[in-house]
């Protein structure tokens, strides 16, 4: 699937709950079926900065699309994350570059989270389309 199906599917099943009581509740669980978080990434270099939560970032090139693991100590967030890794994960840069990210809005969730988690998932959102960017530019100049 390609990232606007991906996304396409996330808004479908979120708007099959309608409370969102019940959106938190799959986020959380989505959240928990993460990958586990390889101990050695848990770095300062790996958190993501304009999080209220500790969110870590790890990015990784393979065969010439990018791989993401994360995790949070929060457990909202990082079920925010696991949302943008299904969506960004195991693509090249420039379809990370180049995506629109319509679901975060088409499900609500901006104007359901603080402003700090707001703030917190632009910040996310940045992180990755900067590994994206890094990748592409160590990719052309090889």
């Amino acid at each position: 699937m390609n990232i606007k199906e991906i996304q396409d599917e996330i808004v479908e099943e979120f708007s099959m709950l309608t409370d969102w009581m019940d959106r938190y509740s799959l986020l959380i669980e989505m959240g928990n079926e993460l990958d586990n978080f390889d101990e050695t990434y848990r770095t300062e270099q790996n958190l993501i900065e304009g999080c209220q939560s500790k969110v870590w970032l790890h990015a990784w090139i393979e065969d010439g699309r990018i791989r993401f693991m994360a995790d949070s100590d929060a457990i909202i967030v990082k079920g925010i994350v696991s949302l943008l890794i299904k969506v960004m994960d195991d693509r090249s840069p420039d379809e990370i570059l180049q995506s629109e990210l319509f679901f975060v809005d088409k499900i609500g969730l901006k104007e359901h989270l603080s402003p700090t988690r707001s703030n917190g998932l632009v910040s996310m959102i940045k992180q990755m389309r900067m590994y994206a960017l890094a990748y592409k530019t160590k990719m052309e100049n090889q």
